[in-house]
């Protein structure tokens, strides 16, 4: 076999073998030749061998570990029942490499893997040995404290070759940096496929020598040492600890189950072992040497090696309890009763796995902020006693050791006879180790939780005013975190590093420099009820402007605009080279919202967080769905008549509605028939104790007997209205004073007047002899005495409310308080300064709302503006200083339905509780329209908005009702009902 061969078949031989320790590869040139041949590109081969060169230059360590770090996955992975966060498996990393330098030879990928494992770029969970091929070895990212990912400072050479992209440079201090020999060019200037230089060892002599089929020089030549490509096997075997009779003497199952059994007992020996190393090269030193402040060690001690002693008391015991058993019995007969004993006190296992993410950061910290110390850990680890591993390789042994007795006794039970006491023993050991397992995950995966979110809070940076993230509360979860490309370049630098929380998704830039680890927050956090996702190829939501009037007879023309981005529309929409990277739209609605593309740079890895975010807005749904929509009708209303308005009588088992082409009525789930033929109906009313419909069509306010509503007495006298005004802008029912009012609001139509009047109209009993006659039982009359009043406001009125005794009005001034007197005040106290914020924004702010909160003499009023809403004691004081909504979206309209308040956006419906203002659920739509609403009457909220629909070809509408759910087993009767128009 020749050389060259023979070395790559040895290679091939150790694949899945790790190394105890490692130096640079040196190989002859034959062997050089042969790895060379499997990358050959341009000047390394003949043109028609030519293959898609590599995608970074793959003799510099640096780069290769950018482009690695941006193309590998990660993920929670499972080892020995352990669970491991950000993982990624040996397998995946050679195929990941093999890519990168464009090679099919996986020995090759292997070694360069493992010269990137060397510089410490990333290390096996167990910090058992080096990169191995292998589904079953997994693998973390060293210097992963909150980024899940190293710092690099790639290297750039005056040797750089134009046709590998250059990665931009950091400025960071974690280096990976070295040159990978094996796959350098020929460094010569003058050096050239035709013209060859000196040196033996040119890569082009060597490429030359393949293409010309000559025997290679032997030139400089050295072995590789035996002692850094296979590991040393430990032969401590039971077969050679007892007399060759005795083994003998045993079957072939006895003689493997007493090998497992040995291994058990001696791998609990050294584990004892290294745990008093621990004590004595680690925690005494620290403790009695001048590395750290006095003040400082006994807590520095506690963080990193925690309950250290409880574990090394637990387990001494134990192995004391097996030794003493290997001494009495050369044949050992059982170990499960020494394990039942000793398993229930292994709970210190629980608390120690659950420090080891802060041990790990403090250990880290005080290493690179302390020379001494610093000093002090290399040359500890360097001692023969040590074994070449790594402090952060001890501090993870017992949890380890925890994950292996499963294994060990499976194995032992394995070649355990059924008569043995072992047989019923052992799976109650195992069980009892497997739940302490799943409390070491359950515990770990809390307090690494814990622990990443206090890193992340700590360390981010604000342009402008911080935010309230709410990132220690006790519920709250860190889901992923990672890089994502702004744009879709071939850069492997990282423009954003994106925090996906259980509530809000983040998006930073790192910080750059010496100093602490940090972000910079680079937009505003998207709540995950807002955002949607989609590739190039989907429809993208687009987030809308409100432009739609709070008054609800004014047509809205806010919309959700639907594009759909096809391939030949956009030439983005198929990117699927890593030049351009995997494109993420976020959407996201509301007032900040706005579209953006993120550039994933693998296909998996933008699955992995489109999987991630739209599972965990699907959790927030199923968690939050207090208010469900119910179907009332489906595809009755075409799109050609808009609905309006709406109403509700016969104590909320009827429905009235408003449209462009009449008034309807009808029963949920059931027709719709009209009753009155009016054109443009803006806005409906019932008042059923005075059994009065009142009808706003072409600005024109009728008063219909309700009568009117009967849909089998079309020639009813009661269906012709009485004309009750003209020009009206709007109108509102309510009681004021204990009477029941009708309130019309006349807007100027001038805009460089605007002004407004106001008329208030009460219903009057008529007399008792026309009750036979076709006429109301009531009327609405106006007269010069205190049953009529009319108001006159220097501005456009938007909104009426009644409170106790006095009238408030809505307008570009905001809240003013009328009473009966005609006398107007402001509501807000303009000398407390709290409510300078308000002040500020002066005629820019638009009151939407007001509700009286609370009984008796402590209640407050709740203020809805179109930016926030907060409250105000009964003297226009600031209420509860602390307390204020910022809405997500620009509501038009303002609900209350204790104990929440409803505002609607175009966009969405957002719900919040009035009592700590905490979102409790948003209800996406298009066009949303709040049409009808009584404060805190079941079924009183009324809301339309339009979908795009198509259903053989003819636009129709759905009507449908939303109640809300104290849980998912018990319905309350409050709720309201959403009118959901569907137009193709």
């Amino acid at each position: 076999m020749p050389p060259a061969q023979a070395k790559i078949s040895r290679l091939h031989g150790e694949r899945s073998q790790s190394f105890s320790s490692y130096s640079p590869p040196t190989f002859d040139p034959a062997v050089r030749q042969a790895a060379l041949g499997s990358i050959s590109a341009g000047a390394l081969g003949p043109p028609a061998a030519v293959k898609r060169p590599p995608i970074v230059y793959p003799a510099l360590l640096s780069r290769v570990a950018n482009a690695f770090v941006q193309r590998i996955t990660t993920s929670p992975r499972i080892k020995d029942s352990i669970e491991y966060k950000d993982c990624f498996d040996g397998r995946d990393a050679v195929d990941k490499i093999a890519f990168i330098i464009k090679t099919t030879d996986r020995n090759l990928a292997l070694l360069l893997g493992r010269a990137l494992d060397a510089q410490k770029l990333f290390h096996d969970v167990t910090y058992d040995h080096r990169l191995r091929d292998s589904v079953n070895e997994l693998y973390q990212f060293r210097n992963k404290t909150i980024t899940g990912g190293p710092r690099i400072r790639s290297m750039e050479s005056i040797d750089y070759r134009p046709s590998y992209p250059a990665p931009e440079a950091t400025d960071e201090l974690d280096t990976v940096n070295g040159v990978f020999t094996l796959l350098t060019d020929c460094y010569s200037p003058t050096c050239t496929r035709d013209k060859l230089c000196y040196s033996i060892a040119c890569p082009r002599r060597l490429e030359q020598q393949s293409r010309l089929n000559l025997t290679p020089n032997g030139g400089l030549k050295r072995a590789l040492s035996r002692s850094s490509s296979k590991e040393k096997k430990d032969q401590r075997l039971w077969i050679t600890s007892v007399p060759k009779e005795i083994s003998d003497a045993v079957s072939p199952d006895e003689k493997k189950r007493q090998e497992v059994i040995y291994e058990l007992i001696y791998t609990e020996k050294d584990f004892v072992n290294d745990l008093k190393y621990l004590n004595d090269k680690w925690i005494t030193p620290i403790r009695n040497m001048d590395l750290l402040p006095e003040s400082r060690r006994e807590s520095f001690i506690d963080r990193v090696f925690y309950n250290i002693k409880d574990v090394y008391a637990v387990n001494s015991k134990l192995g004391e309890a097996l030794l003493k058993r290997q001494q009495t019995y050369s044949v050992i007969p059982e170990v499960g009763d020494i394990f039942l004993e000793h398993v229930v006190n292994f709970a210190p296992f629980v608390l120690y796995g659950a420090n080891q993410i802060e041990a790990k950061y403090e250990f880290e910290h005080e290493k690179s902020m302390n020379s001494a110390f610093s000093r002090f850990v290399e040359e500890t680890e360097r001692r023969p006693e040590s074994r070449k591993l790594e402090l952060n390789g001890y501090l993870t042994k017992p949890t380890t050791r925890l994950g292996r007795y499963p294994l060990l006794l499976e194995a032992v039970l394995k070649y355990t006879k059924d008569d043995n006491p072992d047989k019923t023993a052992i799976p109650q050991v195992i069980n009892i180790i497997k739940d302490f397992l799943q409390k070491v995950n359950l515990e770990s995966g809390k307090c690494e939780n814990a622990f990443n979110l206090r890193q992340i809070n700590k360390g981010l940076t604000w342009k402008g005013e911080p935010m309230e993230l709410n990132l220690l509360a006790k519920d709250r979860q860190l889901i992923m975190k990672g890089p994502l490309k702004k744009k879709g370049t071939s850069s492997e630098h990282a423009d954003i590093y994106v925090f996906l929380f259980d509530h809000v998704l983040l998006l930073t830039k790192e910080k750059k420099g010496k100093g602490p680890e940090g972000y910079k927050v680079h937009k505003r956090p998207i709540r995950l009820e807002l955002l949607t996702l989609s590739t190039m190829e989907e429809p993208v939501m687009k987030s809308s402007r409100r432009t739609s009037s709070l008054i609800p007879h004014k047509p809205s023309h806010a919309s959700n605009v639907v594009a759909k981005i096809t391939p030949t529309s956009n030439p983005l929409s198929k990117i699927t080279s890593d030049k351009s990277g995997f494109p993420i739209v976020f959407s996201h609605i509301g007032r900040h919202g706005g579209s953006f593309t993120l550039y994933a740079t693998t296909h998996a890895g933008r699955k992995n967080w489109m999987d991630r975010i739209q599972k965990q807005i699907q959790a927030l749904k199923n968690k939050a769905d207090s208010w469900k929509l119910l179907p009332v009708s489906e595809r009755f209303f075409p799109a050609s008549n808009k609905v309006n308005c709406s109403s509700t009588y016969d104590n909320g088992r009827r429905l009235v509605i408003g449209t462009d082409s009449g008034v309807f009525v009808g029963k949920p789930k059931g027709h719709f028939i009209r009753v009155l033929p009016r054109e443009r109906v803006s806005q409906v009313d019932v008042m059923e104790d005075e059994r009065i419909l009142l009808v706003l069509a072409e600005k024109h306010l009728l008063a219909y007997g309700l009568e009117a509503l009967d849909p089998n007495d079309p020639n009813n006298p009661n269906k012709r209205g009485k004309k009750l005004g003209s020009s009206i802008s709007f109108f509102k029912t309510g009681v004021c004073q204990g009477k029941t009012l009708v309130g019309t609001v006349k807007n100027s139509s001038n805009a460089l007047d605007s002004n407004s009047n106001i008329k208030t109209l009460e219903p009057i009993e008529q007399d008792g002899s026309k009750k036979n006659k076709h006429m109301f039982r009531t009327m609405l009359r106006g007269g010069n005495n205190e049953m009529f009043k009319e108001f006159y406001i220097p501005r456009e009125v938007t909104s009426l409310h009644f409170l106790r005794n006095t009238l408030c009005v809505g307008c570009s001034k905001g809240f003013e308080l009328i009473d009966l007197n005609t006398n107007t005040q402001e509501l807000l106290d303009k000398s407390d300064p709290t409510l300078d914020f308000v002040h500020k924004k002066d005629e820019n702010l638009k009151p939407l709302a007001i509700y009286r909160i609370g009984a008796g003499d402590s209640f407050t009023f709740l203020l809805c503006y179109e930016e926030f809403a907060f409250y105000v004691d009964k003297i226009g004081r600031r209420a509860r200083n602390n307390w204020i909504i910022h809405w997500e979206g620009m509501p038009t309209f303002c609900a209350l339905s204790l104990p929440y308040v409803i505002a609607f956006d175009p966009s969405f419906i957002e719900i919040r509780h009035v009592e700590t203002g905490d979102l409790v659920q948003i209800i996406p739509g298009n066009n949303i329209r709040c049409l009808h609403h009584i404060a805190n009457q079941p079924g009183a909220i009324h809301v339309v908005m339009v979908c795009h629909y198509v259903l053989l070809g003819r636009r129709s509408c759905n009507l449908r009702i939303l109640k809300y759910f104290s849980n998912i087993h018990n319905c309350i009767s409050r709720g309201c009902f959403l009118l959901l128009t569907l137009d193709g």
